[in-house]
């Protein structure tokens, strides 16, 4: 035992420290009882070491689940667990993959880089300060497919439900760990209420519930859930909550008795379940303490009746149940004493008039003595109006005045004395402000005073305070704070605010505020300054003060100086310097034979003042030259002259009269000797008969009447130039590719070059034409290449062309003579598309394409490949079929097409080098409503595509375009990050803004209400980075004429009872013809066509004119049984389908959206009138029997 102390101390040192572990408890003693404290459990920390065991590998399939046991030896108190690798790093844990509570390690599901074999569990013992490893596990997932996809099941809790007990107050965790395939998540609810947010978290990714602080509230069914795609599982937790004992309204307190005085203790707890509370008396139990009849226990309560000296006792209030006790001690002391004054003697309060003044009178004795208060002298007590006694003695006046000042007793007394004390009571006048500072509102830059008169009671003193938005006044010295009063100078902007003024006393304080408002002043040009003065004054020197005029709230920022040489240039003013506008001083560095005046200029925000009146005349002395011309240069005019010019002197810099120049040339080379000449009001001089192209030394130096200047610089210089004389040698060509050449040549030597290089020119041409175009014309090119190059690039050359070129060299003055010529061809290259691509005589499943060759064959066409494929409504393409062609063949025809479908065909080219760029067309096959029997295809134009790449710096490939009935459908290929993208439209050479069209995410968009045979120019664009917009290349499109698809009429039922009634007519004009010719007879058909005066009603001969049956203007082909010109061939007028062609030719007439008018126009065509007139007019029946008596 500690000496002087209750603290016990057990030295372990010397021995084993399992022999200390055990249940402590102190007991105090003394006269008056005893006293015990709670228990003290010893116990040794202990880390066990974890027993040795072989882990053998876990292999497992792909998907399943896997838990790692870890099992930690038992320790005191139990250890920290966590998962490392070899490397003592953390294994990552994840939704798939956690730590259990247990310390286990869990995977919903293992994937193949689940394998190592270094596994490790560590624990960590607090206590002791060390960490335990267990054997490294390893683990193989076999590399297999993986197990098939699965509903979650619960790993941990096992079951659909399970059960715990937490204690009030503690923390609770709840755990879920659930197997599946994909990984399920996992949610909480309580089934029979909500969750306690400000209490509850969630721990491993979702897995553990955490409740802290747990009260009764909390027992109840907790369901956790876990889910994924295939389905869910639930569990339910049911939480039962109990209690160790606690307060209800506190331990029981010490009481202290006077002899005859009634007390009692409570000791009022709870718990679940119910505690049970024991009492006993300075350490034994109250039933075998000794009988005492003032004592009575009731439960959790004593009642003490009528105490006597001697009853001083410490009793105890044990309440325990199963999870814990409570254990305090309360001291009853019977005391007899005489009553004490515990306020110090003679203090005195101090009270603000008008407030509320508090006398204490802290006493103790036993009985509690009885307090009473006297004012001044005992004639009266203090029990009344306007006093209240409060029970600890204090006696209060609610509002204190003048005249309750002075000197107040407080008497204790009890059975066993009585004690008394004087205090004194001041009563202050208050503070009060009695001039409030005022709203002020001054411009920038100019001061402000707040005043603040306060009044305040003589024996107290005050300090001023102020306050700007609550907060202290900015430290700086513009703020200036008087005994009553605030200054603000150099207002700024950020002065504005509420100021509070703030008078503080001992006892009680005043405040008042108001506000600052900064206004801008209104700024003006300054005044111009004046006082002009000259002192200091040297040969090249002079000093110049003067005075600042108003600056008209706009501080100075600078001075202008400005002087007039009243000498050289009369009534003329320079600027000389400026200095900053706190300066009113400037030292002038003056310039010889000059007559200077001066004035000065103020500059403010607002601009310059007007001039000041300017100094007195100061004359500086003529001197020598300071300088010489700058710029001088030698050059020829001629080949035999060389001309020296310079930048002549100002008169400021000419320091005096007589000002000319000495002009000095040689020729560079040794002992060449320096002639001069003097020059006078020039710049230059000319040097005749001088060699071609010599270097030259040249100086000027000027000159006036009172000297010459410094010794001048030389400059070199060349006479003049001639052209060259000698070609370049030994010129060849490297033919790279189709389309490029490099050109090689010698470099001309320098003393044959007579001037300069500039650099050297290609001149290049093509001899003839490979594709018999234009095969006379010749155009040279020309590349320059500057400098001393020795070779050159010739780009963009047509493939399989011979071509001719010579080199030059040039120099300043012209072209040399040229080198030999030389030749070269290129090789092959990739052919151009087919010039044109038609498509004729389509039937209901097959129609025929025709071609011409490309118009730029760049070798020799050795075939074509033809591609095409079915399109849908929606643009998507179907299979793509190939066909390989001839290089002879112009036409195909493609059968077993599928009706009323949209075909697009790709036709290229191909050479032995490649195949070139195709032509595209589209066709669609449909019925034509006259006729069931025939079908007419629409063929659309094909769609156009830029000639050339798209620049790189366009995110936009392969754009292009397709017509539909009611528009253009544009598409493209993004290959850029911008999402930002529109197409932009307008009419061919027009000066009208770009019409946009928004995209929303896709990459083709359909542009309506194009005006017919009008060609757009359209491109995609895109917002790039700092809002650049990006380009594509533009495309050229026109809509065409199109034909209104007549398919609808067919269903109509004026139609339908037309066509049958026609049918049945011919078939009565059959019968009756068969039974003509039966009886030998002629049908007379000349006559009836003779008779019919009707023009519509055209006899059909067979050797004059073919029968054309009904068509509209967008399409003129010739349909089954049809008869064609006697060569075979479709004229380009009747059956060409080009944009140029339903663009502007044709009879046929557009409505508004489109359509033709007139859909039912037919045409004869004979062969002695092909350009004739066409009949306009629709067929009628009766022309169609006509036509019919024709060919019977």
């Amino acid at each position: 035992m500690r000496p002087h102390s209750g603290t016990l101390v057990m030295d372990i040192s010397m021995t084993r420290a399992e022999n200390y572990e055990g249940v402590f408890q102190c007991t105090a003693r003394n006269n008056h009882g005893t006293a015990i404290s709670n228990n003290i459990v010893v116990r040794q920390s202990r880390s066990p070491l974890w027993s040795k065991e072989k882990m053998r590998p876990i292999v497992v399939q792909e998907g399943v689940s896997l838990v790692l046991r870890c099992r930690p030896p038992a320790g005191l108190p139990p250890p920290i667990i966590f998962w490392m690798d070899n490397n003592f790093q953390k294994l990552p844990q994840s939704k798939r993959v956690s730590q259990s509570l247990n310390g286990d390690l869990y995977f919903s599901n293992v994937l193949r880089e689940d394998s190592r074999n270094d596994y490790i569990c560590y624990a960590r013992f607090t206590h002791t300060q060390t960490i335990q490893q267990k054997q490294p596990i390893t683990v193989r997932v076999l590399n297999q497919a993986p197990v098939d996809e699965r509903k979650p099941t619960f790993l941990i809790p096992s079951g659909s439900s399970s059960s715990m007990m937490v204690l009030r107050g503690h923390v609770l965790d709840m755990e879920c760990i659930a197997d599946g395939l994909p990984t399920p998540e996992v949610s909480w609810s309580k089934v029979s209420g909500d969750l306690p947010s400000r209490r509850t978290s969630f721990l491993h990714f979702n897995k553990t519930l955490r409740i802290v602080n747990v009260s009764e509230s909390d027992a109840g069914d907790y369901r956790c859930t876990a889910r994924n795609q295939l389905g869910s599982v639930h569990h339910v937790i049911s939480v039962a909550v109990k209690a160790a004992p606690y307060w209800i309204s506190g331990p029981p307190r010490n009481l202290v008795l006077s002899p005859g005085e009634n007390g009692g203790l409570t000791c009022r707890a709870s718990g679940i379940p119910k505690p049970f509370i024991m009492w006993t008396m300075n350490g034994i139990p109250i039933e075998n303490s000794p009988p005492d009849a003032d004592r009575k226990v009731e439960d959790d309560m004593i009642i003490f009746t009528n105490v006597q000296t001697g009853s001083s006792a410490v009793y105890q209030c044990n309440v325990s149940n199963e999870y814990g006790y409570l254990l305090s001690n309360a001291f009853i002391n019977v005391l007899s004493e005489p009553p004490r004054v515990m306020t110090p003697p003679n203090k005195i309060y101090q009270v603000i008039k008008n407030h509320p003044a508090l006398l204490d009178c802290s006493s103790f004795g036993s009985p509690i003595p009885k307090i009473t208060w006297f004012k001044d002298t005992r004639s009266s007590t203090l029990d009344g109006d306007p006093y209240v006694l409060h029970e600890n003695g204090t006696i209060e006046i609610p509002v204190a005045q003048a005249q309750n000042s002075g000197k107040y007793t407080c008497v204790a007394s009890n059975l066993l004395g009585i004690h008394e004390n004087h205090v004194y009571l001041e009563v202050k006048e208050p503070t009060r402000i009695l001039k409030q500072p005022e709203y002020k509102t001054v411009q920038r830059g100019r001061s402000v005073v707040f005043e603040c008169i306060v009044n305040h009671d003589k024996t107290l003193f005050p300090t001023m305070t102020w306050l700007k938005d609550d907060d202290e006044l900015p430290d700086e010295e513009r703020f200036i704070v008087g005994s009553d009063s605030l200054r603000i100078i150099d207002v700024t902007e950020s002065d504005a605010g509420v100021y509070t003024c703030i008078m503080n006393t001992t006892l009680d304080h005043d405040s008042a505020s108001t506000k600052l408002t900064v206004v801008e002043a209104i700024p003006e040009k300054p005044d111009p300054p004046t006082d002009l003065e000259l002192t200091d004054q040297t040969k090249r020197s002079v000093q110049l003060t003067w005075t600042p005029g108003d600056e008209h709230n706009s501080p100075i920022q600078n001075f202008l100086i400005q002087y007039e040489d009243s000498l050289h240039h009369r009534g003329h003013w320079h600027n000389l310097t400026e200095v900053p506008g706190t300066m009113t001083t400037a030292h002038l560095k003056l310039s010889p034979y000059v007559h200077y005046t001066f004035r000065v200029f103020a500059l403010n925000a607002v601009g310059h003042s007007n001039a000041s009146s300017p100094s007195k005349k100061y004359k500086t002395d003529p001197a020598a030259p300071d300088e010489n011309p700058a710029g001088v240069h030698g050059f020829g005019t001629e080949s035999n002259n060389l001309v020296i010019s310079w930048k002549p002197l100002t008169s400021l810099q000419s320091n005096g009269p007589g000002l000319h120049y000495k002009v000095s040339w040689r020729q560079k080379r040794p002992g060449a000797e320096w002639t001069t000449e003097t020059v006078s009001n020039n710049s230059k001089f000319v040097v005749s008969g001088t060699p071609t192209f010599f270097p030259y030394e040249i100086k000027v130096q000027a000159v006036n009447d009172y000297g010459e200047g410094p010794e001048p610089a030389v400059v070199l210089g060349y006479s003049g130039e001639d052209l060259p004389i000698a070609a370049p040698d030994n010129v060849q060509a490297v033919v790279i590719n189709s389309t490029l050449a490099k050109v090689h040549w010698d470099a001309v030597p320098h003393h044959l070059l007579r001037g300069h290089l500039k650099g050297y020119k290609v001149h290049y041409w093509k001899n003839h034409s490979s594709h018999k175009h234009n095969p006379d014309h010749m155009e040279t090119n020309i590349l320059t290449f500057s400098g001393d190059h020795i070779h050159g690039m010739l780009p963009g050359l047509h493939p399989f062309t011979p071509y001719s070129f010579y080199v030059v060299v040039y120099n300043g003055k012209g072209e040399g003579p040229k080198s030999s010529l030389h030749h070269f061809k290129t090789p092959e290259g990739a052919p151009g598309p087919p010039a044109s691509l038609e498509v004729t005589d389509a039937n209901l499943d097959s129609l025929t394409l025709v071609w011409t060759p490309p118009v730029e064959h760049n070798g020799h066409i050795t075939g074509y490949t033809l591609k095409y494929q079915p399109v849908n409504n929606s643009n998507e393409l179907g299979p793509e079929e190939e066909l390989a062609l001839a290089a002879n063949q112009t036409s195909i025809t493609l059968p077993n097409l599928k009706y009323s479908k949209r075909y697009k065909f790709l036709l290229s080219a191909q050479t032995s080098s490649g195949v070139g760029p195709a032509s595209s067309q589209e066709a669609v096959i449909l019925l034509d409503e006259g006729n069931t029997q025939t079908s007419h295809p629409f063929a659309w134009p094909p769609p156009r595509r830029p000639l050339h790449k798209a620049r790189p710096a366009s995110p936009f490939a392969n754009v292009s375009y397709s017509l539909e009935e009611d528009g253009a459908l544009i598409s493209w290929k993004n290959w850029g990050p911008e999402k930002n993208v529109y197409v932009e439209y307008i009419t061919d050479n027009s000066e009208e803004e770009w019409q946009r069209e928004l995209v929303n995410g896709s990459e083709n968009v359909k542009l309506t209400g194009l005006k017919v045979g009008l060609p757009y120019r359209v491109r995609v664009v895109a917002i790039g980075h700092r809002d650049q917009p990006l380009h594509s290349e533009e495309l050229f499109v026109t809509v065409p004429a199109v034909a209104s698809r007549q398919v609808d009429i067919a269903t109509q039922g004026w139609f339908i009872c037309l066509m049958c009634a026609i049918a049945l007519l011919i078939l009565i004009l059959l019968i009756i013809c068969f039974i003509q010719r039966n009886k030998g007879g002629k049908y007379p058909v000349k006559e009836k066509e003779d008779a019919h005066t009707d023009p519509e009603f055209q006899p059909m001969k067979d050797d004059e004119c073919t029968f054309v049956e009904y068509s509209d203007n967008e399409d003129h082909k010739p349909l089954k049984g049809s008869r064609t010109p006697s060569n075979g061939t479709v004229k380009r007028d009747d059956s060409d389908d080009s944009l140029v062609d339903y663009g502007e030719g044709g009879d046929g007439q557009f409505n508004e959206d489109g359509s033709f008018i007139g859909q039912y126009s037919g045409k004869s065509s004979c062969r002695d009138n092909a350009e004739g007139p066409e009949s306009s007019e629709a067929p009628s029946p009766i022309n169609t029997m006509n036509s019919l008596n024709s060919f019977v």
